[in-house]
């Protein structure tokens, strides 16, 4: 017999937690980091066959004529020949249809529903389980299916990077073409200009040597302009595209018009001490007002910031144990957190007398320490075997903590190098005390 089951996921989604209203331009890292989970969990809901219902509902369809087509759906389903899979088809339809009741419009983005028969554990033990979603932006088609898994396609493309990036890094001897998207460095290629020195080669006149110069670096604008073109065109959404380097050569190529008409309006030019990769990560720091909205230079920003306050303040904590205390007694000001952190928090406690224990294991430890674990003595009544209490993602829970506690959270990807530092300095949790940001 299938059982229904409704809302069990943890990701309670609304459209006032994620701020959805204002569209998901505006979510912060925390907010993109849940709906990236919610997205994982619904992927990890596998069915059998074909039971596993999806309905994507845009904005301003009625309801009444949505649950009409599913009702021909469901008499289409009851021809179904085998008895299994007619049930559970039919019983994934029918608790859509019950969910699609409690709302009176699809709201302003459209409606999501996703029903169907999950196994709990192994054939047999299936339950219906239903979960609906407003999504952050509009959806702009009606889509019913049936799968063995959720369609889920459109809300991973919600959680691209949109925000994307040019950077050019040159002198006359190098130059490094980069696209910045979200959170790292997408694409990035180093040339050399092939232009020779100052000091002209023996038997030749000062002229012809500094017209054949000349004409090396006109060569040099030219090839990089069209590496750059073949680079950045392939990007039609890229908001600006940033020339920097030291010395005047950024200039001359910016104003040599080589660079494709469509890319000409997207151009800052910034002075940096160095060309080439070096170049391009200066170019990053130097242009902090352009690339304000990409999320690699506030994460940058957020690193340095904590390494400078933890070189020259006493404002810094960081360790697991620290930062639980301090989220306790509500001494944080903000959290930083890696999302890098594969560890999960598990309480167990003893089958006879309720002796408890919480320790953090590694995700990819879980199957070989957890019944080892679980199958030990009791240290305080000696009797063999505990239960599994509580098993929780250790990211999910210092947010789940610092928002019960008022706590602003930010989280920091290890995709670049200051993310990097952050995990193998700090052990991918920080946070700054309050009253911090005065000093």
């Amino acid at each position: 017999m299938v059982k229904i089951v409704l809302n069990i996921v943890k990701f309670s989604l609304h459209s006032d937690e994620f701020g959805i209203g204002n569209g998901i331009a505006k979510w912060d890292s925390v907010d993109r980091y849940k709906f990236r989970r919610f997205i994982e969990f619904l992927e990890s809901r596998q069915g059998r066959g074909t039971e596993l219902v999806t309905l994507y509902i845009p904005p301003g369809k009625r309801i009444d004529e949505v649950i009409g087509y599913l009702r021909q759906e469901l008499s289409t389903a009851s021809n179904i020949k085998s008895k299994g899979t007619r049930k559970a088809v039919m019983d994934a339809i029918e608790s859509a249809i019950q969910r699609l009741k409690l709302f009176n419009d699809s709201g302003p983005n459209g409606l999501i529903i996703f029903s169907g028969a999950i196994p709990q554990n192994g054939e047999g033990t299936e339950k219906i389980e239903v979960y609906h979603l407003h999504p952050p932006q509009p959806i702009n088609f009606f889509l019913y299916r049936c799968d063995s898994k959720f369609y889920l396609d459109p809300l991973k493309d919600l959680l691209k990077e949109k925000e994307t990036y040019g950077i050019i890094a040159m002198d006359n001897e190098d130059a490094a073409v980069a696209v910045l998207r979200g959170k790292s460095i997408i694409e990035l290629r180093t040339y050399t200009s092939g232009i020779p020195g100052k000091h002209r080669a023996g038997g030749q006149s000062a002229r012809r040597f500094e017209r054949l110069r000349e004409q090396a670096l006109q060569d040099y604008y030219a090839r990089l302009a069209e590496h750059a073109n073949e680079i950045f065109l392939n990007y039609p959404d890229l908001k600006a595209i940033i020339i920097a380097g030291p010395g005047p050569t950024k200039e001359v190529f910016a104003k040599e018009g080589k660079l494709h008409y469509a890319l000409r309006d997207k151009i800052h030019v910034i002075d940096t001490s160095y060309a080439g990769e070096e170049g391009v990560r200066e170019a990053i720091d130097r242009a902090a007002d352009i690339l304000s909205n990409l999320r690699l230079v506030k994460e940058r920003r957020l690193v340095d910031d904590l390494m400078r306050r933890a070189t020259t303040q006493n404002t810094v904590i960081y360790g697991l144990d620290s930062i639980r205390q301090a989220l306790r007694e509500r001494q944080l000001e903000l959290l930083l957190v890696s999302e890098e952190l594969d560890l999960v928090e598990v309480t167990y406690s003893c089958s006879n007398c309720g002796y408890a224990v919480s320790e953090t294991l590694g995700e990819e430890d879980l199957v070989s320490l957890l019944p080892e674990k679980l199958s030990q003595k009791c240290p305080k009544c000696g009797v063999q075997g505990f239960k599994l209490n509580r098993q929780e993602n250790l990211v999910d829970m210092l947010i789940r903590q610092a928002e019960e506690t008022n706590t602003k959270v930010e989280l920091i990807s290890a995709a670049h190098e200051s993310g990097e530092m952050f995990l193998k300095t700090f052990g991918g949790v920080a946070g700054l005390l309050k009253g911090s940001s005065r000093n």
